[in-house]
């Protein structure tokens, strides 16, 4: 499918999971691994280039290649309107949908890669359609863009995926401004149709007594018990009386650390939960 010359290739519905479920703490704005599924839709499989994004910005077509020396103004452009050829019809589009023009959310852009290579070079960052939120608490799990519901100085980011300077195929969940030129930012469009209705939503909260107890067990299983156990098996018994409260603080501080990496599973969201 072809809009303004610019190549879109479909990508067939499906359902995908975005997030993690591993359970260390340095994974929390990973979390929680949730169900999205999505409908058909249809994706650039190259970013934009300058001549591109200038020409649906009306800034004409004399535009060397490079996203990054686009104004700042025009990826807004690209985030917050549509194109008119959608509204008004395109061929082997159906009718009876009401479709937009955008830049992928992260469901549509990780279920797209996983078809086929979107082409996204090695030290870019491309803009997506999500607002910034510090993990996936209320992410919408129809695949819709997720806006900005809070206050303040992020209300001007957007998320984006960020690849790794040197190695191919690494991607991470990051952020953009778009108050500002940054170099390396790219941006792709979709022709998604419109959701309707109220969205199924990842829930705000986590089951906070289930957590609490978890820390607390491997605390004393990773940390308390090893830190009273050692001095026991190296003939030093007296000490484990003696000394409870620096084993006690010792096996606690152990314990504590040992969440930053490792802590069991998460459970996923799936739809059905919701």
């Amino acid at each position: 499918m072809e809009i303004s010359g610019i190549r879109f290739e479909p990508v067939s519905a499906r359902t995908t999971f975005v997030g993690t479920d591993k359970g260390g703490w340095i994974y929390a704005s990973q979390r929680p691994r949730h169900e999205v599924r999505l409908p058909d839709y249809y994706i650039m499989n190259h970013p934009l280039s300058i001549r591109e994004a200038a020409m649906f910005a009306g800034k004409g077509e004399d535009a060397q290649d490079g996203l990054f020396n686009v104004e700042v103004e025009a990826l807004k452009q690209l985030m917050n309107a549509g194109i008119t050829a959608v509204e008004q019809g395109v061929k082997g589009l159906d009718p009876a949908v009401q479709w937009e023009v955008r830049c992928p959310t992260e469901a549509e852009w990780r279920c797209a890669q996983e078809q086929f290579d979107l082409g996204l070079g090695k030290k870019q960052i491309e803009v997506l359609a999500d607002a910034v939120n510090s993990n996936y608490r209320g992410a919408m799990m129809d695949g819709r863009p997720r806006r900005f519901e809070g206050l303040g100085p992020m209300a001007l980011h957007r998320a984006a995926i960020e690849t790794h300077p040197n190695k191919e195929g690494i991607t991470a969940l990051s952020s953009v401004p778009l108050d500002r030129p940054i170099q390396g930012v790219v941006a792709r469009l979709v022709i998604a149709p419109i959701r309707q209705g109220e969205p199924k939503r990842v829930p705000q909260s986590a089951d906070l007594a289930s957590n609490i107890r978890m820390e607390v067990v491997c605390t004393f299983l990773l940390g308390v018990i090893p830190s009273f156990a050692i001095p026991i098996l190296r003939g030093m018994g007296d000490y484990a009386f003696t000394g409870w409260a620096n084993l006690l603080f010792g096996g606690l501080c152990a314990g504590f650390v040992t969440g930053a990496f490792w802590r069991p599973r998460r459970p996923t969201v799936t739809w059905d939960d919701v």
